[in-house]
């Protein structure tokens, strides 16, 4: 499943309109052009739906691993399972079982406890749009398994977990990806159905739609299953999930499988499952940012709107995307987990509009000797976990307290990644010319902070950055204290520390965010300049 990360979004970059017009050599083109000898080495199935005329391709970075895949080996497809447990709520809505409207308490099992908000509660509406308040993973559960992590989990573990949350927000009044939400909605659609979630997806709709080489548990006799990976080549295990809440994301299905999955979207039949999937279009949260219909993600690309979901898991990324108006879509599968760098947004979108950038393959190469210097150190991640960076002749090394030290790669795209397992470190250089880095791993983000650096001088007043400091139109960096921190909060963004780094300069290493202060000659700050991604924005404080 795709964790979502917190997006911090500059600008908006407008594009000329583009048509599609891909067939099986094109299609074929452009995954070898994205994958020609990529690190990760990834392989990819993908179609194209245009008119009616369907395109299919494989690809892989390197050809001669072309086996591992095919048109009928099945995929995880991650959270693109989500938009299918939609479908099946759909259907219980449609026959008088369900309603959207419903607190998730009404369903929950005897003596179990849902939060509320000032007596607000979590409805069935909230967990569908990722607006229930829920986080994404419950803070109680003990993920031990990182490569298949939701495996330890047993049904019991959702309901006692959800006792025990305190809900910070009202529900439907803030968007944040929850798959504790997802996971509860399945079970929810499943005990409502009165089946087993296998048994109920299969005869719903993967017979109706002859999605011959899906399934949750077991495969078909006839069915090849593709091997995951992680993005630095390794294999690793399929996930599995708790009985019944396989709708978060324990789907398997083949490229063709999808295709006829997105035939259906695109052209819903009049019978009770097309009205379904019909129904899922529609938008349900029409937030400035959200655009939230039943699980899919409402996207406005040039002359057309989308309806798009990604999916990962440890071993996969999928892409799955259609226009509203039925005329076209796009289904990408990787074998490889590619989240951490990207993902396959990029790949999908140019699918659908060739004049989107698709993104070019990530190579190894050598770092300059200038930026492993500067990256030699100590530090200590925003988890509490302390790291050691060296130099290890022109490769850098990295070692966590109480661990053995691992060797790291670098590639074309600036990002410095472990050979031995999943991560990834990004180096961020700051305009005084220093270099900071984040680490992501298991979808999370962490800061990194060199354990020498300055600590917040005693005498500094937090509070004479306080102000609201419009960056464009409708967007604004909200700076607050809160208590020894000082912390900024974007428009319809969540609110995140930034750390002192010297006079009148804060920096947030896990976004590549670096602000600077300016004052009058009396002293006081009057506007701040904002640093990320090459980019910078001024506002002037009110």
């Amino acid at each position: 499943m795709t964790r979502h990360r917190l997006a911090f979004i500059l600008a908006a970059i407008g594009l000329a309109n583009g048509a599609s017009a891909f067939d099986d050599a094109s299609l074929q083109q452009a995954l070898n052009q994205r994958l020609a000898g990529d690190r990760s080495g990834a392989c990819m199935a993908a179609a194209v739906i245009e008119q009616g005329q369907v395109s299919r391709a494989l690809s892989c970075a390197d050809p001669a691993q072309l086996d591992r895949i095919g048109f009928e080996h099945s995929f995880e497809i991650g959270s693109v399972s989500k938009t299918m447990n939609a479908a099946l709520l759909a259907m219980l809505v449609a026959e008088g079982k369900l309603d959207l409207d419903d607190p998730l308490t009404k369903h929950l099992p005897k003596g179990s406890k849902a939060p509320e908000f000032d007596g607000q509660p979590i409805r069935l509406r909230h967990l569908l749009t990722h607006t229930s308040g829920l986080p994404s993973i419950a803070p109680s559960w003990q993920l031990s398994n990182p490569a298949n992590p939701y495996s330890t989990l047993k049904q019991k573990d959702l309901f006692s977990a959800l006792g025990k949350i305190e809900l910070a927000t009202a529900p439907g009044s803030k968007f944040e990806y929850s798959n504790f939400g997802a996971m509860l909605l399945s079970w929810v659609v499943s005990k409502t159905a009165d089946q087993d979630y296998q048994t109920l997806i299969q005869q719903r709709l993967f017979e109706p739609l002859t999605m011959q080489q899906a399934y949750i548990k077991k495969p078909g006799k006839s069915v090849p299953v593709v091997q995951g990976h992680t993005p630095n080549r390794q294999p690793t295990p399929a996930w599995t999930f708790p009985a019944d809440t396989a709708g978060v994301g324990g789907v398997r299905a083949s490229l063709n499988d999808m295709i006829r999955y997105l035939q259906a979207h695109l052209q819903p039949a009049e019978d009770a499952l097309g009205q379904a999937l019909a129904r899922t279009h529609e938008t349900l949260d029409e937030n400035p940012g959200k655009g939230i219909a039943w699980a899919w993600m409402v996207a406005p690309l040039n002359d057309r709107e989308y309806l798009v979901h990604e999916g990962g898991t440890g071993g996969f990324s999928a892409f799955v995307a259609f226009s509203r108006d039925g005329e076209r879509g796009a289904v990408v599968l990787s074998d490889t987990a590619l989240t951490s760098i990207g993902g396959l947004s990029s790949v999908g979108l140019h699918l659908l509009d060739p004049s989107v950038p698709m993104g070019k393959p990530r190579l190894e190469t050598q770092p300059d000797a200038e930026l492993l210097d500067a990256l030699v150190g100590s530090y200590r991640l925003a988890g509490g976990l302390n790291m050691e960076l060296r130099r290890k002749g022109d490769a850098l090394e990295i070692q966590a307290t109480g661990q053995p030290a691992f060797a790291m790669g670098y590639d074309s795209a600036g990002d410095f990644y472990p050979l031995a397992f999943d991560a990834l470190l990004r180096p961020a250089k700051r305009s005084d010319g220093s270099v900071g880095f984040s680490w992501l791993q298991g979808g999370g983000v962490m800061a990194a902070k060199r354990i020498e650096q300055v600590a917040t001088p005693p005498d500094l007043s937090l509070g004479d950055y306080a102000g609201r400091y419009p960056l464009m139109p409708g967007f604004e960096l909200r700076v607050f204290a809160d208590g020894e921190q000082l912390k900024a909060q974007a428009t319809g963004q969540g609110a995140f520390v930034i750390d002192y780094a010297d006079s009148d300069r804060f920096v947030a290493d896990a976004y590549g965010i670096e602000i600077v202060f300016e004052r009058d000659t009396a002293g006081a700050v009057t506007a701040l300049k904002l640093h990320q991604g090459g980019q910078t924005m001024s506002g002037k404080r009110r």
